[in-house]
């Protein structure tokens, strides 16, 4: 397992209004090398053409990322910031939900990579992103 100690998805919640929390994201699996969240495609993430949007799918990955990051450090001592994200939108989706997996491609001292695939309800490739954090000392 690759957490800093055994989190719970009921300790790893949003516990105040954010962005993530108002695009309808949940986390919905925890597993010992990757993070696992939804995100409905509502009127809340489609863009005008009434397909997700790409920054709705940029939204998700990042919320991935970088919950996946901190929970690897020891929060008393360090924190992380996002550095730099890519996508590529690779299949629209019009309704349901889109499911993302974030895992690591490298944790390192000072930095971390993170990989995100985040699929539609057919489990077909809707968006490949990849996020680099910064680890800094509080």
């Amino acid at each position: 397992m690759i957490w800093f100690r055994p989190y719970t998805l009921e300790q790893i919640r949003f516990d105040r209004p954010t962005l993530a929390s108002h695009l309808g994201i949940e986390f919905i699996e925890l597993g010992p090398d990757y993070l696992r969240g939804r995100m409905p495609v509502d009127d809340r993430t489609r863009q005008p053409y009434g397909i997700l949007h790409g920054g709705a799918s940029v939204a998700l990955a990042e919320t991935l990322g970088s919950t996946a990051a901190a929970l690897v450090i020891d929060p008393d001592r360090y924190r992380v910031v996002g550095q730099e994200i890519n996508a590529n939108h690779v299949r629209a989706v019009q309704d349901g939900y889109v499911v993302g997996t974030t895992r690591p491609l490298h944790i390192g001292r000072r930095s971390q990579v993170w990989d995100i695939r985040i699929l539609n309800e057919q489990e077909q490739l809707v968006c490949v992103s990849r996020i680099t954090m910064a680890v800094l000392e509080k």
